[in-house]
């Protein structure tokens, strides 16, 4: 009990906040509706339960072991975040510039609803980087909240992403996506900034 009510001493709205808005930039769910269209349309159907079950399993490992699966390889955190910074970077300048430098395949092989859907769409290697980004700033009980909401988020992007789509239009997706490319290029311009010279 008491360890229940130490993990929720750390707790704070701001911080939740913080990473619940730095997640929801580098998610990009709403900018992902026309890959989801795609998906569905070529897999017949999205099984919701496994996707989910699949994203807050990776995501939720991820921000608790991701330290130890680190240190397996001896990598530092400053060494992985100036790499995930440089991905980040990378991955905002799809974003705004509408190029692919990541191909992600969407061949229907069964397996649709967990890849590439769980992955590498909605819990990519920026979504990673990022929740192990922000232990360096926020406490974990802050980060999970987050991340928490921004599941619940995802699951109704996805159940209703043909309503979604249809009333944001092409262009309203492409404006979202558009947007949140540059929060994702000043995030990572701002990582690299700040662990440089460590």
């Amino acid at each position: 009990m008491h360890g229940v009510r130490d993990f929720f001493v750390g707790f704070d709205w701001q911080q939740t906040l913080s990473s619940f808005w730095v997640l929801f930039a580098v998610l990009d769910i709403l900018g992902s509706i026309p890959i989801i269209m795609n998906i569905r349309s070529r897999a017949g159907s999205i099984h919701i339960r496994k996707t989910m079950v699949a994203v807050s399993v990776i995501m939720v490992t991820f921000l608790l072991l991701g330290q130890s699966m680190l240190d397996i390889f001896s990598i530092d955190i400053g060494s992985f975040v100036l790499a995930g910074s440089i991905i980040l970077f990378i991955l905002g300048l799809e974003m705004v510039l509408d190029v692919s430098i990541f191909h992600i395949s969407l061949d229907n092989d069964g397996t649709s609803s967990i890849v590439p859907l769980a992955f590498p769409v909605v819990s990519g290697t920026g979504t990673l980087i990022t929740l192990l980004t922000l232990k360096e700033d926020y406490a974990i009980v802050n980060i999970l909240c987050g991340t928490l909401a921004n599941l619940v988020f995802v699951y109704v992007v996805i159940r209703y992403s043909e309503f979604i789509g249809h009333r944001l239009g092409k262009l309203g997706v492409n404006i979202i996506h558009k947007v949140m490319g540059v929060v994702v290029l000043s995030i990572a311009v701002k990582l690299f900034k700040t662990h440089l010279f460590l």
